[in-house]
């Protein structure tokens, strides 16, 4: 089944109970559960296909966790176990993962500001206006490149990309390249695009997690990842405030020694510039032709309510659930719960406290329905007080 096919009176709709914003693997997860809920939803994305966003990664890339830690819930990740899938494969499952279960999926839909009414939202997107009571902002925390704000005194002859914008080395110039940031994607672009320019990686290297705490230890890690490394452990909490200040990934599937290997040179992190070049922390001045920053990224919320985030447009919620707003979710959120949260294989615990917590609420506010069961437009927009 196709999943962006609806009938001529459902492409004509404009209200829901709920609306999931973003079909991946955060709106596909939550789209799972609310579907088993009997809820009233649909899930809306600005791309023409899903998976597009993992298509549009770096051609080598490849998954750091493997496979059998790769599943939404009700369908394992069909690969062997400790093998690490590529963005191709990735982006094949989350489209075989929405079919299989007939998720409402309307593709083709950016999503331009979300408001707070009356009685629910108003969503402005590039398909018209659509409403609901209840919103879920499942777009992903990867939205915004985040780059030094010293990248603009480099000399414009240095092309600059950010990780997101990598795809092979065939658009870099033919000399040396730089890759800033020495965790799981900083590593990977690196030794890729040795292959074909000298190249150097700057920073620290992040952890390293040996390849047999997966393949002996794989279960238990996960495990501990999932339920020890979250919001209700000191031991959490501390590692949380450590990604959230953009630490890279750790390294799996490959290592500080892959990277030697690949004849790759290891330099102290970029703190400056100086003559328009980078400045090392060692105060060496070098002189690469591109610069490939693989510094993360932080979140982009402009859209949203401007009262649901604070001074760094970082949502407040607990859990998920907005502190502010009623009626408006977060899933897929970096460290939300676990440190898995934002993955494809721990989203899923995130996005089934999220349905639990709707279906709760609904239940609730059915005893007491809203004036809006008309079909008509001018009724709903009447009651939402447009």
């Amino acid at each position: 089944m196709n999943t962006t096919k609806h009938t001529d009176r459902e492409s004509q709709r404009i209200h829901w109970d709920t609306i999931v914003i973003g079909a991946g693997q955060a709106g596909l997860a939550t789209g799972y559960y609310l579907k088993k809920y009997g809820e009233d939803f649909i899930i809306i994305d600005e791309a023409d296909r899903i998976g597009n966003s993992w298509r549009k990664r770096w051609d080598n890339l490849s998954l750091f966790t493997p496979a059998q830690f790769n599943g939404l819930p009700g369908l394992a990740f069909p690969a062997k176990k400790n093998y690490c899938p590529t963005k191709e494969e990735v982006a094949y499952y989350l489209e075989r993962y929405a079919n299989k279960f007939e998720l409402p999926i309307k593709l083709n839909t950016k999503v331009l500001a979300t408001s707070k009414v009356n009685s629910g939202y108003k969503i402005e997107t590039s398909s018209g206006t659509l409403l609901c009571k209840r919103v879920v902002v499942a777009s992903g925390y990867y939205a915004k490149p985040r780059i030094p704000e010293f990248a603009n005194r480099l000399d414009k002859k240095i092309k600059q990309l950010h990780s997101s914008e990598y795809t092979n080395h065939h658009a870099l110039p033919d000399d040396q390249v730089l890759v800033v940031g020495a965790g799981a994607s900083g590593v990977q672009i690196s030794i890729d695009i040795s292959k074909y320019r000298p190249t150097m990686i700057a920073g620290k290297f992040t952890t390293k997690i040996p390849d047999a705490v997966f393949k002996y230890f794989g279960r238990s890690y996960w495990w501990s990842l999932n339920n020890i490394l979250t919001i209700n452990t000191r031991i959490g909490r501390k590692v949380k405030a450590t990604v959230m200040k953009g630490g890279g990934g750790p390294l799996v599937n490959v290592s500080p020694k892959d990277v030697k290997a690949a004849g790759i040179e290891h330099v102290p992190r970029v703190t400056d510039v100086r003559y328009g070049k980078p400045v090392l922390e060692d105060g060496r001045i070098i002189s690469p032709a591109a610069i490939i920053w693989c510094t993360g990224f932080k979140p982009d919320f402009s859209w949203l309510e401007p009262s649901a985030m604070d001074e760094k447009s970082y949502p407040f919620h607990e859990r998920g659930i907005s502190s502010v707003l009623d009626g408006l979710y977060f899933v897929g959120m970096m460290f939300q719960f676990a440190m898995t949260s934002h993955l494809i294989g721990g989203v899923g615990k995130d996005a089934a406290f999220i349905a639990k917590h709707i279906h709760e609420h609904s239940a609730v506010q059915n005893k007491y329905p809203l004036k809006e069961k008309a079909n008509s437009k001018e009724m709903l927009l009447d009651n939402l007080s447009l």
